[in-house]
């Protein structure tokens, strides 16, 4: 009898040590592979720290401004302003849309779309397209920077060349002033030059007008922002000489109320 059984006993106690390295072979394999999804998550993890530490993030910030108002002849006046981008630290799409409208007829409209590269601390360089449907329907080559000058001064600075070749820029600077931690003055600077005349849109060669004014907000949140504003705008030189031709004012004092919104 013992031996029929010696070899079946053999083979079953065989067969039970290899179950158990299996049991084993299997438990290593599940930890090794647990242990590696974890290291592999951690390692995901601290890569996108770093990256968003370093300028890998993606972020976005707009902010818009739209207001009424009147100018000193009683003409009634509304505007809007779209500023924002979207990207990493370095690279940004930068988008704007601008316009206004004078007795409810609409004078001017700029649609921008540019690629911002960060070139050094407080400053990107800009490149891209700018599209005005008002006064005239023209596509513009754009090229300039934007950043943060001394004394804190906001400086955007672009040089515009049309579909036609005509050649243009435009300086806009601003700086605020903290009156309380809500209570912000914000005056401002903007000055648009000229290569040549053109004629389709009643502009000399030259410095052709400029704005300055003076806007005054409170922010109950940094979001959310009523303001005042008050400018005066003027035009120069042979664009003067054309508006006062064609029995227009060459200058312009206006007042206005209006909202400030970030998102």
């Amino acid at each position: 009898m013992t031996t029929n059984y010696t070899p079946s006993l053999r083979g079953a106690q065989r067969a039970t040590r290899q179950f158990r390295r299996s049991k084993i072979l299997i438990a290593s394999l599940a930890l090794t592979m647990t242990f590696s999804a974890t290291c592999f998550a951690s390692d995901n993890s601290a890569h996108s720290e770093m990256a968003a530490e370093h300028g890998g993030g993606i972020f976005h910030m707009f902010r818009l401004e739209t207001d009424t108002g009147n100018n000193t002849d009683g003409v009634p006046l509304q505007s809007w302003d779209l500023d924002g981008w979207m990207g990493t630290d370095e690279n940004k799409l930068w988008l704007k849309s601008e316009g206004e409208i004078a007795d409810n007829k609409m004078e001017s409209t700029e649609f921008w779309a540019l690629y911002s590269r960060n070139i050094s601390t407080f400053w990107d360089a800009q490149a891209g397209l700018r599209y005005d449907s008002k006064p005239e329907s023209t596509t513009y080559l754009t090229l300039g920077v934007n950043g943060l000058a001394p004394y804190w001064f906001e400086t955007e600075a672009h040089l515009f060349i049309s579909q036609h070749g005509d050649v243009t820029a435009r300086l806009r600077q601003e700086n605020d002033i903290l009156l309380t931690q809500n209570l912000i003055m914000q005056p401002y600077l903007e000055i648009n030059l000229s290569a040549q005349d053109v004629h389709e849109q009643n502009i000399g060669a030259g410095v052709t007008n400029g704005k300055i004014g003076l806007q005054t907000r409170y922010e109950f949140t940094r979001k959310f922002a009523p303001y005042v504003d008050i400018h005066y705008g003027r035009e120069f030189g042979e664009t003067s000489s054309i508006a006062r031709n064609h029995g227009e004012d060459n200058d312009e004092m206006a007042g206005s109320i209006g909202l400030r919104l970030m998102f």
